[in-house]
């Protein structure tokens, strides 16, 4: 079952929350925001997965722009955003970044929200930076294979560097994009997922799939003692919620299942998610200094 429908498209209400972009200390960094400065609630910030951007939070940013400052990039290679300089980056680069974007955006502390890869990034923020984050909340986490066998972590980034050259974007978004949401998806929601996925940068995407198959966020986690949480689409194949239970283990948290939700859940189920996301960001509340 999924939430129920807005009364715009996800593009139409896109236009809402018009790209912008900043220069930091790294490059150029783009991103969407929502919302002003609220004064007795943590900014919001939220980091999309490999095949995603900015633009696909557009209903969290809808939802809770009326409580918070809310907040999404486009990580290093993708959007406007310039790409990391390692051509097999490892977490720490794009940990790098996220901390330059927050400081040309004058953000101290914030909720950070992971999904997929993003949790990835976001977890090795708040292991490098524990101060800046009231609270950290992944969403269908990747965990990496940086703590596989090397011939392992090899096989993972060839195949998917394979399929991109085969593919391309737009090829990649048709063969990839069913695969992130449940059966009982909508059609503006599949629309949805492969409008963002079509939009990749080979070159940015590429850079993604080796930060995928260098990082071990379990290992960041352990890092990190400040307050998490863990959420899991209960139909979710990609990252299934037993791959999400090893995550939830090594923060020492409970894993959270959302019934009928993939693994972009935020898209297919958004008041659900962004009512999972206003939860945590309330347990997290403090003033912004």
């Amino acid at each position: 079952m999924t939430s129920p429908a807005f009364s715009l498209s996800h593009a139409d209400a896109l236009v809402r929350f018009p790209e912008q972009c900043v220069d930091t200390a790294r490059g150029t960094i783009g991103y969407r925001k929502a919302g002003g400065r609220h004064l007795h609630t943590m900014p919001i910030v939220m980091l999309h997965g490999i095949g995603s951007g900015a633009a696909s939070w557009v209903r969290q940013m809808e939802t809770l722009r009326d409580a918070h400052q809310v907040l999404a990039w486009d990580a290093p290679g993708y959007g406007k955003s310039s790409r990391v300089k390692s051509a097999s980056p490892v977490a720490s680069d794009y940990a790098d970044a996220l901390s330059d974007w927050l400081d040309a955006l004058g953000i101290e502390r914030c909720v950070l929200v992971g999904h997929s890869l993003g949790a990835i990034m976001a977890g090795s923020f708040a292991s490098r930076q524990a101060a800046r984050v009231a609270g950290l909340l992944l969403l269908s986490p990747a965990g990496g294979y940086g703590a596989a066998p090397a011939q392992v972590r090899e096989e993972k980034r060839d195949a998917r560097l394979a399929m991109l050259a085969e593919l391309g974007p737009q090829g990649l978004a048709e063969k990839r994009s069913a695969n992130m949401l449940s059966a009982d998806a909508g059609e503006d929601a599949k629309e949805w997922v492969r409008w963002n996925m079509a939009r990749i940068d080979p070159a940015g995407y590429a850079q993604a799939t080796h930060l995928l198959a260098n990082a071990d966020l379990a290992s960041d986690l352990t890092h990190f003692k400040g307050r998490v949480a863990v959420a899991v689409g209960a139909e979710d194949s990609i990252t299934p919620p037993a791959a999400c239970e090893q995550i939830a283990k090594a923060a020492n948290v409970n894993l959270q299942v959302v019934p009928g939700a993939g693994h972009a859940g935020y898209i297919e189920a958004p008041l659900r998610y962004s009512a999972l996301i206003e939860a945590f960001g309330t347990q997290c509340k403090g003033v912004m200094q």
